[in-house]
């Protein structure tokens, strides 16, 4: 008889997500990017860091009941220095006071003691996910796993140029890309929440389709977080290929983010907020159809 038992299931960072889409009705993620030369000239402050301040309060407010989600692009705040990093604080622990999952797109990527420290930062911020380059290996991850947060592993981006590293094959026929989803597959799977999606995701971007099947293959339980969708060219057909085969939309196992289409829209309505949120309820739509096909 066998003496292997089935690992129990204990509420994580996915479940989370899960329950914050089903909510929204769409697993959309808005991307906090502030570019201050963007900032509509209505947004209120007397220096940078203020502007970007009340444009990301603005946005934050703006989306809420739309998006279950929002990634804050850390660089974006860290360039206004400590004042920009207390910026990022504040308006990441609005954004949970609020109800929104937080995901800290900082992308870190070092180990042992580094990495512990990192990870205490980033929870005391307020996040529920971070984004983490694992190529030191699972010491750069897991200390963001003992601090109870969720992961989104780089597995393979949206960037051009990406696919000169992560689309090489190595002597056994893997590409780069598929050895670090099957990295993020095995220590996934003993942090698999009650609604079955792994605290270890995965960044696989809307521009990489093509790879999106065999990725999903090796990485099953797992939320793709998926940049790229709209300005940089990710489509609705793009998400159909990184979905989890015959689940419900808030099971699906997709995040799918935008930034720019979102916070800066072509439009001339004078009020800059509502035309934030109805770029973020088209978006969520497009993502809607994309998965129920209505």
């Amino acid at each position: 008889m066998s003496t292997e038992t089935t690992p129990t299931k204990t509420a994580n960072a996915s479940d989370a997500i899960v329950r914050a889409i089903r909510t929204a009705g769409s697993p959309v993620c808005v991307g906090l990017d502030p570019v201050l030369e963007k900032i509509p000239a209505q947004v209120d402050g007397a220096t940078g860091w203020e502007r970007v301040e009340s444009f990301s309060r603005g946005v934050i407010e703006s989306v809420r009941g739309i998006a279950p989600a929002l990634k804050f692009q850390s660089a974006c705040y860290e360039r206004y220095g400590w004042e920009g990093v207390r910026v990022l604080e504040r308006s990441m622990r609005l954004a949970r006071e609020l109800g929104f999952v937080v995901v800290l797109d900082a992308k870190r990527g070092d180990i042992g003691i580094s990495a512990s420290h990192y990870a205490a930062a980033a929870r005391h911020q307020g996040a529920h996910f971070v984004t983490v380059n694992g190529y030191l290996g699972v010491s750069g991850i897991e200390p963001f796993l003992n601090e109870g947060l969720g992961v989104f592993v780089l597995v393979r981006t949206s960037n051009p140029d990406s696919g000169a590293f992560q689309s090489a094959r190595t002597d056994g026929g893997a590409t780069v890309a598929e050895l670090m989803a099957s990295s993020v597959r095995t220590l996934g799977s003993t942090r698999v929440g009650i609604s079955g999606l792994s605290a270890v995701g995965a960044v696989v971007g809307a521009t990489q389709s093509a790879e999106a099947a065999a990725l999903r293959r090796i990485m099953p339980d797992q939320i793709f977080l998926i940049p790229g969708f709209g300005a940089q060219g990710g489509t609705a057909e793009d998400v159909r290929a990184m979905l989890r085969p015959d689940k419900q939309p808030h099971e699906a196992g997709v995040l799918v983010t935008a930034s720019r289409s979102v916070l800066y829209p072509k439009t001339q309505a004078t009020d800059w907020r509502a035309a934030v949120r109805e770029a973020a309820g088209e978006f969520a739509q497009q993502v809607r159809t994309s998965l129920t096909g209505a």
